[in-house]
């Protein structure tokens, strides 16, 4: 900072000789200021004079004058000089010394021509990121979009505006993005003001922001308004105040107000407003998340709030962060296109479709989809093959974690139309992404969707996690009959229940679930239940009266005593449980009143495991 601040009286010196007044610096493009200056005067935290935040390009000047030349970004000093005719001093040593005396060469030939709009309007550099909400139907030039990515996960918009000091971000322009549970993901969209600051923005690829280096692409306006944008009235009144500093409180226990967040923060950190400064995400129904945003009036405010992290609101521990116009709306945009939850009233048993297995080559297998690809999209690509699958014959494949695998197994009419529709669409593009279409047995796609493989070598079983998961034949569809516990066979009445044996001729399927077995314990983490392809829902069989009748009297009685938990891992403990109801705070006298429901031998008909709680 001495040679800038020497510079700076040095230059003040010389403008008190001619008269004083104010001055603006004119430099050789925008790279020096842009580029050098001001990213080296943030990463040591050093204050620049204001005099060093508008200049004057000089390429810019002279292909205004001059736009018949080369563009303003190929210009240098020598190649002005030449386009002028003028001669440089070829006697000077010092090359900086030549260039300045030849950009003044430059500038007063300029100051001679005819046009009045050069040095009219300098370069100005903003000196802070402005904050500010963006519409869904705002058109976003693409141009002007740079995606960076290994942020760290704490960074807040202001990190990502001091990483691209030096150049002018749109207002409201940093949209961190955000992962499929809500968290940030290391990632950003950046939006400048025009393609230029966007160009150099990209010449930052790698540079670092603490130990860590930032990868810099380029983005679409289309990405940007899908993060960033918003439709909700009511979070455009709350970020209709400027210069607020945005915080997040995560974790709020569900019956938490206005008046306990404010509690909470206490007298010491106001909220802008009140509790018109706090926003609560909420779902569609109306039900809390657990989520809030509050408005601060300044960065001080937002430090002493911040200071209550992790701190106790009932007994839960709440987590504050900065947070940004964006990241509001992509939470409440996340929450409003959430479907609801059906409420059940009743227990429900879901009905299990046979589904015959064979060795004939009737099936055909998908492999390579996009981790996007639907059902729907499994049917336009098929084309006129799709008119062959059978009713419900959609199938698609999780991985471990839930998440598409990329395969998916379409059961067709007949072997003869599976062979067809492989040929037909073997390697044809779905999404930019060419998908192997190949025929199989009935076998193998039940093999692959209870957890086995299904490679080049050939089949392997569904994998042994826990010997009590999976036994160690894997008779995935034997001709046995089914086992059906005494309790279930008395809650349902035998229309409800499979026959006791397999019936070789092959029923039409309507949707696909497991056939009978005996004992058979499939490995849930990689089992998926096919969604059906038309309707839309797969039927059930609601609870019958006797059932209901059954269940204690004490139980009944009390509206929402009774609890009844669907799909619960079979690794599952009684912690796992109560962090479920975390939010509501259970008393501890209720702990003893969760109980597992059906201890004895299980069959696929009541699987997956399920507690009731009291």
């Amino acid at each position: 900072m001495g040679a800038l601040g020497w510079f700076s009286q040095l230059v003040l010196g010389d403008v008190a000789l001619l008269g004083g007044g104010p001055y603006v610096l004119c430099t050789d493009g925008q790279q020096l200021l842009r580029q050098v200056l001001h990213p080296e005067a943030s990463r040591k935290n050093l204050v620049l004079p204001d005099t060093f935040f508008s200049f004057y390009d000089l390429r810019r000047e002279f292909h205004v004058q001059h736009p018949s030349a080369r563009l303003a970004r190929d210009l240098t000093v020598a190649t002005m000089a030449q386009e002028l005719g003028l001669e440089t001093d070829a006697t000077e040593d010092d090359f900086g010394v030549w260039e300045v005396k030849t950009m003044v060469a430059v500038i007063l030939h300029l100051l001679e021509g005819p046009n009045d709009q050069l040095f009219s309007k300098p370069e100005v550099i903003k000196q802070k990121y402005e904050t500010g909400p963006c519409s869904k139907a705002e058109v976003v030039d693409s141009e002007t979009v740079v995606r960076a990515r290994g942020l760290p996960w704490q960074s807040s918009d202001q990190d990502v505006a001091r990483f691209f000091k030096g150049l002018n971000i749109a207002r409201g322009g940093v949209a961190l993005c955000l992962n499929a549970q809500g968290r940030r993901n290391g990632e950003a969209l950046i939006r400048f003001v025009d393609s230029e600051q966007r160009d150099l923005a990209l010449q930052r690829h790698k540079h670092h922001m603490g130990v860590r280096y930032i990868e810099v692409y380029k983005a679409t306006g289309e990405e940007f308004v899908k993060i960033a944008g918003g439709t909700s009235l009511e979070v455009a009144r709350f970020l209709s105040r400027e210069d607020q500093v945005i915080l997040r409180l995560r974790g709020l226990p569900f019956s938490a107000g206005p008046a306990d967040v404010l509690d909470f923060l206490g007298p010491e950190c106001p909220v802008t407003g009140g509790a018109d400064g706090l926003l609560f995400v909420r779902h569609p129904d109306g039900r809390p998340t657990g989520d809030a945003f509050a408005l601060f009036a300044c960065e001080e405010l937002a430090q002493a709030a911040l200071r209550r992290h992790k701190g106790m609101l009932g007994k839960r521990y709440i987590e504050l962060f900065r947070s940004t116009a964006a990241e509001v709306q992509q939470v409440l945009n996340r929450y409003a296109s959430s479907p609801l939850l059906p409420t059940l009233t009743a227990p429900l048993l879901p009905i299990p479709f046979p589904m015959v297995a064979g060795t004939g080559r009737d099936c055909v297998r998908l492999r390579g989809l996009p981790y996007t690809a639907t059902i729907e999209d499994i049917l336009s690509f098929l084309g006129e093959a799709a008119a062959d699958i059978r009713p419900h014959g959609v199938h698609m494949v999780l991985n471990q974690q839930g998440r598409p695998s990329g395969d998916a197994f379409i059961q067709m009419t007949s072997a003869e139309r599976a062979l067809a529709a492989s040929q037909r669409c073997h390697k044809k593009v779905m999404k930019e992404r060419y998908v192997e279409v190949v025929p199989c047995s009935t076998e193998e796609m039940s093999r692959v969707l209870m957890g086995g493989t299904l490679g080049r070598s050939g089949m392997s079983p569904p994998p042994c996690k826990l010997p009590c998961l999976s036994p160690p034949a894997y008779a995935t569809f034997q001709a046995t009959p089914t086992l059906i516990p005494t309790e279930t066979a008395a809650l349902y009445p035998s229309s409800a229940l499979l026959p006791a044996a397999r019936v070789p001729a092959a029923p039409t399927p309507i949707a696909y679930y497991p056939g009978p077995a005996t004992q058979l314990y499939m490995n849930y983490t990689a089992y998926y239940p096919s969604p059906p392809v038309s309707p839309t829902t797969v039927g059930y069989l609601t609870t019958p009266p006797a059932a209901l009748a059954s269940a204690p009297t004490s139980v009944l009685s009390q509206p929402g005593a009774l609890v009844r938990m669907q799909g619960v891992p079979y690794t599952a403990g009684m912690k796992d449980l109560l962090s479920i109801f975390q939010a509501y705070q259970l008393a501890p006298d209720d702990y003893t009143s969760l109980m597992p429901v059906g201890d004895p031998p299980r069959t696929v008909l009541q699987a997956p495991k399920e507690w009731v709680c009291l």
